[in-house]
């Protein structure tokens, strides 16, 4: 049902020319949207360039903005629910603010990422390599739009929540427009504001970035291992099969390098938006929700999870598949090459055995531990408001 949608999300024949960089296919598109990448028609720039200047300074200022106008108008008039549920969001919305700034910036990195993994599709030549690069493609893809779809799910059952309670769900102050006298029309206005943050917000995952990473480094990983299995071939090329695999790794450290300051930033700032925002949200749940407004909280948190846990994982994996390479390496035929040959081995193993390991911000290493370590923070939050019994002040 979803591949009739999207036709990207199911893995294309061989007949079918797939590149790597076809895995950000809906993330371009959305980029596109918003005026983050380049017009195809460079006659349309100065149009394109004042379309990016309106939808960057909509969203990522004035929203944020509008909100903390709100608190300011029209304080007293929020319930304790009502102010957590648009607090949690304000901080979120700040922090990709900075998030959305940081890949704007970073976009002629992302675009000199996309020409490496050019050169690495290159060296996909059997029709298993090709396969896997269009599973991976596939997949990424894929993920894209189960990310779209759960974020989506958030804005609509956060928004249907507390529009069956006879309240807004974000209260945003929206200038000619008084949210009293027009309910429905504010809480549409609302909606579409929201969806579109969610959707920007979502341009700046990266996620798709380290499995196409991951995917040639598995097909490095199996080429090391076909080292010098093939009776046909001399010493010199023998030699040369082994060349090619050292440049195919400084390509992958090299596609890695490039987007590690774009990573760094957007997951930096994260790692420090999800003790807070999670604490929030689970002092909304167990003092002030009611069902309805509960579930869309929940569903918010689970968003929030959703961006930075699986991307820490797949770090992990990694950082495995790094130590992986090191195995096939060494047990490949090495033992019977010539001196030149096993004079690269040696040199290919000492770089192999450093692993690709992205740092947040430059302070902590991307994991699953760091990933832990933030949430926790959101227990200890709870735990503050439980000992003091500020919840009960409040309601």
């Amino acid at each position: 049902m979803l591949s009739r949608l999207f036709s990207q999300v199911k893995e294309k024949p061989l007949s079918v020319k797939v590149q790597s960089r076809d895995a950000f296919i809906y993330l371009d598109r959305c980029m596109w949207s918003f005026g983050w990448t380049e017009p195809s028609d460079k006659k349309w720039n100065t149009l394109y360039t004042l379309w990016c200047l309106f939808t960057t300074i909509l969203v990522l200022v004035l929203l944020p903005m509008s909100m903390v106008v709100e608190y300011v108008h029209r304080f007293r008039s929020f319930s304790a629910n009502e102010f957590l549920s648009s607090f949690e969001i304000l901080v979120n919305m700040y922090g990709s603010s900075i998030k959305s700034a940081i890949v704007l910036t970073g976009h002629r990195k992302i675009q000199a990422a996309r020409l490496l993994l050019d050169k690495l599709d290159k060296r996909c030549l059997s029709n298993a390599e090709k396969t896997r690069v269009h599973r991976y493609v596939a997949i990424c893809n894929f993920l894209f739009i189960i990310y779209s779809i759960l974020y989506s799910h958030y804005v609509i059952i956060n928004f249907m929540g507390y529009l069956l309670t006879g309240r807004h769900a974000w209260r945003m102050y929206i200038p000619l427009l008084n949210s009293e006298e027009n309910f429905l029309l504010s809480n549409l206005v609302e909606l579409v504001l929201m969806n579109t943050a969610v959707v920007m917000d979502q341009c700046t995952g990266a996620i798709a970035s380290m499995l196409m990473a991951r995917c040639h480094l598995t097909l490095l990983r199996d080429r090391l291992e076909k080292l010098r299995s093939d009776p046909d071939k001399n010493d010199d090329e023998h030699l040369a099969d082994l060349t090619k695999c050292i440049q195919d790794h400084r390509l992958i450290l090299d596609y890695v390098n490039v987007l590690r300051p774009v990573i760094s930033g957007t997951i930096f700032v994260q790692f420090l938006l999800i003790g807070t925002v999670q604490g929030l949200s689970m002092i909304n749940i167990m003092f002030f929700s009611s069902f309805w407004t509960g579930l869309g909280t929940f569903v918010f948190m689970f968003d929030v999870c959703l961006e930075t846990f699986p991307f820490c994982y797949l770090c992990n994996v990694i950082v495995e598949d790094c130590q992986d390479l090191c195995n096939s390496l060494f047990q490949s035929n090495w033992m019977t090459g010539d001196r030149p040959y096993k004079s690269a081995v040696v040199y290919f193993l000492h770089n192999l055995q450093q692993p690709i390991i992205l740092t947040a911000g430059g302070v902590f290493p991307i994991c699953m531990q760091t990933n832990l370590s933030m949430v926790k923070l959101a227990f200890s939050v709870v735990t503050v408001i439980k000992q003091f019994n500020l919840a009960e002040k409040f309601q």
